[in-house]
Formats: C-alpha cells, sequence, structure tokens
C-alpha cells in the first residue's frame, strides 16, 4: 500500500495540476483571465442570490389557454368513440363556453352513447389523496334527449391549471439550468404567475428568450402543387394551412402531425456534411417507429419540421430513416444551434408565458455578512490546521497539504463545472472538510495505536491505512448516496449543496486516502527514521 508506481505517480500529480489550473482563474483579475492561452481554463465560481445577487422575472401563465386545449381534446375524444363504436354516430359536434356538446344520430343509440361518455367523466387527482378514495371529478355529463353535454367543472379547471403552471415551471427550469447547476429558483406566485431568480445572470434578455419560446415542436407532410399564386391568395385545401420558413418563403402543409417534440428524447450540436452547425435529434421507441415507416414510404417527398408555428428546415427524404435519429440544418451559429437543441430537450411551454416584470436582485446576505463569513471560514480553516499540527507533528503537516489540496480540487471542479456557490454549497464543502479531517485523524490514530503495538514504522503506516481504509469508505460511500438522493429529489438550494457535498467527498476521499498516503511515504522512504513522530 505504501508503493506507488510510475502510472499512479503521473495520475496524482496530473490530478492536482489539473485542479490548480482549474482554480487559478478565481485569483486572476478580469483581464488577466482575457490574456490566457485558449487551452487553459478560465471560468470562475458562479456565486448565488445570495452571495452575488442576479435576476428576477416574473412571468404570467395563460393558462386560459389550458381549457381551450382540453375542451379540444375531449371533441377529439368523442370523435373517437363515434369511429370505434360501430353504428354510434355523432353529429354537431362543438365547443360551447366550458363544455362540449354532441348529439346522437340513431334513438336505439342513446344508452350505448351515454355509457361510452360517461367513461370520459373520470377522476383527476387533486387536493385529495387518491389512496384515501378522494379525488376531484373533472367532468361532468348532462342528457337532454339525444343531446349530450360534457362540462369541465370549476374544480378540474383549477387542477389543469395547476399541473401546467408545474409543468411550465419544469420546462424552465430544464431550459435554464439543463444540468441542474446553477441554483435557479422556481416558484408559483398565486394561481397564474411564476417566479424566476437566476443568480449571477448579466443578460436578462438572454433568459427571457429561452424562457419564452413555446418551443412547440411538430412534423408535417408538404403539399407541393399548391402554387405561389395560390400560396400568396391563401387557396389551400382541406386541413391545410400556409406557414412561413425560416428562408422567408411559405409553404403548404397538411395539419395533421405526423410526429411532435414530445417523442423526441434527446437533442445535440452536431454538425452537417458541409462543417456547418446543426440539430440532431433521437426519437423515443413509437417515435422511430412512426418516424421509419413515413419516411419508408415517402422517400422523394419533403417533410416540414415546424417550430411555432415557422418551418426550420423541410428537407426532402433521400432514403428511409429508421434509426429513429435525424438532423435539423441550417439552424445559424453554434450559438443558435444550442439554443435550439436545449429548447427541444427541455421540451414545449405547455402553456404561453408574458414578462410581468422584471429586476436585479442584490446578494441577500449583504456584502458585510459575506467579507465576515469568508474572515470566520479563513480562520476556521487555520485553526484546523494548525490544531492537526500540533496534533501530529510531521503528520499533520501532510494532512494539512491534503486539506489545502482538496479545497483547490474543490474550487476546480465547481469552476469546471459552473456550478452555483450559495450558502448551502458552503456548507456543504465545511461538512466535506471536516470529513477529511476526521479520515485523516482515524488513520493516524490506528498508526499510532499500530505502533504502540510494537510494529515497525512501515508496517505500522501499511497497517494503519489498510484497517482504516474500509471505515473511510463505508462512511464516504453513505454520505455519497445521501447527496445523490438530495440532488435528484431537491431542486435550488437543496441540489447546490448536493453537488458540492458529492464533489467534496470525492476530493476528499482522493486527498486524504492517496495524497497524504504518497506524501507521508515518499518522506518514510527517504528518511527511514527509527519510530513514527505520533
Amino acid at each position: 500500500m505504501l508503493t506507488f508506481p510510475r502510472w499512479k505517480i503521473i495520475m496524482i500529480m496530473g490530478v492536482v495540476l489539473l485542479g490548480i489550473l482549474t482554480s487559478l482563474p478565481n485569483f486572476l483579475t478580469e483581464k488577466q483571465r482575457e490574456e490566457l492561452p485558449g487551452f487553459l481554463p478560465s471560468d470562475t465560481l458562479n456565486l448565488g442570490l445570495d452571495l452575488r445577487g442576479g435576476v428576477r422575472i416574473l412571468w404570467g401563465a395563460e393558462t386560459d389557454d389550458v381549457v381551450n386545449s382540453r375542451l379540444n381534446n375531449i371533441a377529439d375524444q368523442v370523435r373517437d368513440i363515434r369511429r370505434s363504436e360501430q353504428g354510434l354516430n355523432f353529429r354537431n359536434i362543438r365547443i360551447e363556453g366550458q363544455s362540449v356538446t354532441a348529439e346522437v344520430t340513431r334513438d336505439d343509440m342513446v344508452e350505448t352513447a351515454r355509457e361510452k361518455l360517461r367513461e370520459l367523466t373520470t377522476v383527476t387527482v387533486g387536493a385529495a389523496n387518491p389512496l384515501m378514495g378522494g379525488g376531484i371529478k373533472e367532468l361532468e355529463l348532462a342528457q337532454d334527449g339525444n343531446k349530450f353535454t360534457l362540462t369541465l367543472t370549476e374544480q378540474g379547471i383549477e387542477v389543469q391549471k395547476r399541473e401546467a403552471v408545474a409543468r411550465a415551471m419544469e420546462v424552465i427550469r430544464k431550459r435554464v439550468d439543463p444540468d441542474g447547476t446553477k441554483e435557479v429558483t422556481i416558484q408559483p406566485e398565486g394561481n397564474d404567475r411564476i417566479i424566476l431568480e437566476v443568480p449571477g445572470a448579466d443578460d436578462p434578455e438572454q433568459i427571457k428568450i429561452l424562457v419564452g419560446q413555446t418551443a412547440k415542436l411538430t412534423f408535417h407532410d408538404v403539399n407541393t402543387n399548391v402554387s405561389a399564386e395560390d400560396i400568396q391568395r391563401g387557396r389551400v385545401g382541406y386541413r391545410e394551412k400556409i406557414l412561413p420558413s425560416k428562408d422567408g418563403y411559405s409553404m403548404v402543409i397538411k395539419e395533421r402531425v405526423i410526429l411532435s417534440g414530445e417523442d423526441l428524447i434527446d437533442a445535440r450540436v452536431e454538425y452537417d456534411k458541409n462543417g456547418k452547425p446543426a440539430v440532431g435529434f433521437t426519437f423515443n421507441t413509437s417515435g422511430a417507429k412512426r418516424f421509419g415507416t413515413h419516411t419508408q414510404n415517402n422517400i422523394g417527398r419533403p417533410f416540414a419540421i415546424v417550430l411555432d408555428n415557422e418551418i426550420i428546415s423541410a428537407p426532402n427524404i433521400i432514403t428511409p430513416i429508421l434509426g429513429g435519429q435525424g438532423q435539423i440544418t441550417n439552424v445559424g451559429a453554434v450559438t443558435d444551434a444550442q439554443e435550439l437543441a436545449t429548447l427541444l430537450k427541455a421540451g414545449a411551454l405547455p402553456i404561453p408565458l408574458q414578462v410581468m416584470s422584471e429586476r436585479s436582485v442584490g446578494p441577500d446576505l449583504g456584502q458585510e455578512n459575506i467579507d465576515a463569513g469568508e474572515i470566520a471560514a479563513v480562520i476556521g480553516f487555520i485553526g484546523v490546521i494548525i490544531y492537526m499540527i500540533l496534533s501530529y507533528g510531521r503528520f499533520g503537516i501532510a494532512a494539512s497539504i491534503s486539506l489545502i489540496t482538496n479545497l483547490v480540487l474543490i474550487m476546480g471542479a465547481l469552476s469546471f463545472l459552473q456550478a452555483t456557490l450559495t450558502l448551502p454549497g458552503i456548507a456543504g464543502i465545511v461538512l466535506t472538510i471536516g470529513m477529511a479531517v476526521d479520515a485523516n485523524v482515524l488513520v493516524f490514530e490506528r498508526i499510532r495505536e499500530e505502533q504502540n503495538n510494537g510494529r515497525k514504522p512501515f508496517p505500522a503506516m501499511e497497517h494503519g491505512y489498510g484497517e482504516a481504509f474500509s471505515t473511510i469508505m463505508d462512511a464516504n460511500i453513505t454520505t455519497f448516496i445521501a447527496a445523490a438522493v438530495l440532488y435528484m429529489l431537491g431542486s435550488g438550494p437543496v441540489q447546490g449543496f448536493a453537488v458540492t457535498l458529492a464533489i467534496g467527498i470525492l476530493t476528499s476521499m482522493f486527498t486524504a486516502v492517496v495524497l497524504s498516503r504518497f506524501i507521508l511515504a515518499t518522506w518514510l522512504k527517504r528518511v527511514r527514521p527509527a519510530k513514527l513522530p505520533l
């Protein structure tokens, strides 16, 4: 355990050097960072709202569209019943206010129609707990002769609106913070407003553009038999519409949706055959099957890729695309491709959003409290180092070097990942520093015990690290699992705490078990003391 082959030494030095390089920009001025060579990292720590401030935007959600969409969906369900049930036919299917009405054409099918329509009056999970047998009734069915009316209840409408706002909040989070490291704060205000706080943001316009797009992606057939004159006069066929393209001309597409953005599972920046930026996408299993069938049956015909009622691409189908993957070309610069990929990956907004207010946010803690916290952290860290040196001598010096390196590695990792550091994140760092000190104390006490039992320096250190390793691993693995659960289930400051805690566990394991052992083993082989100074 005290023997380090050349590849291990290179690995240890490489990790330490990488940590120094990634953390170095935090100690340079902006001008010095701009002068760094292109191959060196230049990113610094992102400070959260409580330490640095940021942007606060209040969004208004147009929840009335949710009701209209739900009513259209109910009308489509009634039409599906008409197609699926032999002999059952509805006429005058239309939306009136918050209801959908339909008339049965045959008197002998009225009872069948009532049974089929009653199945649509489902219970939606709302404020009540479904496990307790509660719930909110979304639809009510009324009958007047052969005319039926499906009406949305007030409670059902409220549930639809709340769920739409909740889905919109999740889409916003994925767009603004796809990696979950920026500690954005998203919370509802009332029934139709959403508050977004982005720490350290210096371009609110970019955030508004990124969030404000509905990003509804659909794939359609193109009608190539319509002349330019007909398009100009708006003469199109049944269930067809004219849409503008990104290149400035208009095309006629079929309203029937072949595929939608809901079928996407991935979107990424790629480059087309000409070396220009593009966006590659991947469908789920069902989407890939439909996409493959459509391209197989329509070779030589174009299909339109529509984003928010604008045709962004209309390529010709050259060969069947059976792998469930495709590419959107002519998207502009790399930044445009990155923005489009982020939008598609996050999904479409279920409701339109409008900016109600926007303002900058100052640090919650105040500069005096931040300075006081920094001073307290430095004093505490120096106190730990002094205690370790006084308690364990040269071993304490090795532990202190490991602790300092641990801080450098954590800072470098947070800078590289562009994670946002807030007060909970600082708490996570302090916790990992404490765990690193505990690991060193556990090892040193074990070595001291082995030496007191009569072992020589080399065997004492060998057994000390060996016996303490499993205990240290168990403690760190369980804490890492807790951090992973916090990251997956939490949001905002909770995720920030989890990120710093997880990174700190990995770096403290490296510094406390590997780096300190390497330092002490190197010293032991050179000095070869008769007794360890513990």
